[in-house]
């Protein structure tokens, strides 16, 4: 670990403003890892294993080190698909109608840098947020991409977004295949087969085992499982 010593994530955990962590198991260290080894990092697993959490983290301390990375901006993407319920009309501007869905990255960005600084990216611009939708036709160059939920992306969708990829980039896909809205026509473990022995790219893959978020989200994954394994999953 001596060698990862002057990497951007662990300098920039030093600072007063970015909440100092450290991969809590050998599957989040990996993920970490991948995303300082590699140009794109797949995270895809069971809810709570800290996929979204640890791919912000990476993206923050890249950006608040744009000296070092190169990185001069954040890109939060997801797909605006509704979990079953229709959420209506949305008032206001685009940010403003993305803000129920990527509510699970702002969380993030606020409990790493704080509130305030967190919003002042987001002012500048220096974090960009759009639905996955709205990438269609550009380039990312110098950034730092996460796409969040992106078992509820199609294969296309994936491809779409892959190849946006300019110079200086990192990306981070991340997703829970057995949480998809798209009744089986997700694309996230098509793609991550597709793309797994391309130079550059990097799967990592969670289990229940993994779950960090409590002891009660994971014994409810292990029961789940346990339960649609004896067949009952009708």
């Amino acid at each position: 670990m001596n060698q990862t010593r002057n990497t951007p994530r662990q300098k920039a955990a030093n600072y007063k403003y970015v909440k100092e962590i450290s991969p809590r198991n050998d599957a989040q260290r990996r993920y970490l890892e991948s995303i300082d080894s590699n140009i794109v990092t797949f995270g895809v697993g069971p809810a709570g294993t800290g996929k979204t959490y640890l791919a912000m983290y990476q993206a923050i301390c890249s950006i608040w080190h744009k000296k070092t990375t190169g990185i001069k901006r954040i890109i939060l993407t997801r797909p605006v698909v509704e979990a079953g319920e229709k959420l209506g009309f949305l008032p206001g501007a685009i940010e403003d109608k993305m803000d129920p869905y990527m509510r699970p990255l702002y969380d993030s960005l606020y409990d790493l840098v704080g509130l305030e600084p967190g919003r002042e990216k987001i002012d500048k611009g220096i974090i960009e947020i759009a639905p996955i939708a709205f990438m269609r036709g550009r380039t990312f160059n110098d950034a730092f991409v996460i796409v969040d939920e992106a078992q509820n992306c199609s294969f296309a969708q994936l491809k779409m977004a892959l190849t946006r990829l300019g110079e200086n980039v990192k990306c981070v896909i991340s997703g829970d295949t057995s949480q998809s809205d798209l009744n089986g026509k997700s694309g996230l473990n098509r793609i991550a087969e597709a793309l797994k022995d391309t130079e550059g790219v990097k799967v990592v893959r969670f289990n229940n085992a993994d779950v960090v978020r409590s002891q009660i989200a994971r014994d409810i994954l292990t029961s789940i499982d346990r339960f649609n394994d004896e067949g009952n999953n009708t």
